[in-house]
């Protein structure tokens, strides 16, 4: 820790301040009800009250089966980034060389420099798992949702407590992905250290103030609240005709 001054102790403090404390305020704090991540977590248990009444469940598959190669897709990147650590740490010394070289400001010493790389691994690896468990909390939901009987297998009230379970469980995936995504987020703040402590708190600041903004005052909020979703509990209906007066859906 020798290789560490004050500066960079109090910038790498505050980047751990800034990342949890958004978590704690976007899924723990009161303010969580006024945020983006809130709002669509009603939508995704409005999502599964409107999939246990529909007989034909094919798009709520296919959107089931987008949201797991989404994980999927960051949590490879998670890996790769990971692997990538380890090449930095295999190159330290020909990295500072050329940065000397080029009169670019990174770590004046190998111990710095080593820490530096480390901490974002850190910051990977803290993704790659949330990531993970993202991914198999999409596969539990997915199982849940496709145990929810058809009417005429069950009461109502089965059908409509499976379908909860796996709005919950979608519910719950969804707030690991965000927490993987923000991980990569502050990684790109985190970046900001290889240039100094003074940077690295800037870019802590640059993505705090992005994240928050997306969170309480984006576009996509906005779009979102005006079309709330409705909690009510729709009537289960079986062999409901369609506007062309046939009973298949397809038609």
């Amino acid at each position: 820790m020798q290789a560490l001054s004050l500066l960079d102790l109090a910038a790498a403090a505050w980047f751990l301040v800034a990342w949890f404390g958004f978590n704690f305020v976007v899924d723990v704090s009161p303010l969580r009800k006024k945020t983006l991540s809130f709002a669509m977590d009603n939508y995704r248990r409005g999502w599964m009250s409107s999939m246990c009444v529909r007989e034909v469940r094919i798009m709520d598959t296919a959107i089931m089966s987008g949201l797991q190669q989404g994980t999927a897709f960051f949590a490879s990147a998670s890996l790769l980034a990971i692997g990538g650590g380890f090449a930095l740490l295999d190159a330290t010394e020909r990295i500072l060389q050329v940065a000397g070289d080029l009169s670019i400001p990174v770590a004046d010493n190998r111990a710095l420099w080593e820490i530096k790389v480390l901490g974002l691994m850190l910051v990977f690896a803290y993704g790659f798992f949330k990531f993970g468990w993202a991914y198999r909390l999409f596969n539990y939901a997915s199982i849940i949702m496709g145990a929810v009987p058809e009417k005429g297998w069950a009461s109502d009230d089965q059908i409509r407590k499976m379908a909860a379970q796996a709005g919950e469980l979608n519910v719950l995936a969804g707030r690991h992905f965000n927490r993987g995504q923000r991980a990569l987020f502050f990684s790109i703040g985190f970046l900001g250290w290889f240039a100094g402590p003074y940077v690295f708190s800037a870019a802590t600041l640059s993505v705090l103030v992005v994240l928050l903004r997306r969170q309480f005052a984006s576009k996509a909020r906005s779009a979102v609240l005006s079309g709330q979703y409705p909690i009510s509990e729709a009537p289960l209906k079986s062999g409901e005709y369609t506007a062309t007066g046939s009973s298949n859906p397809f038609t």
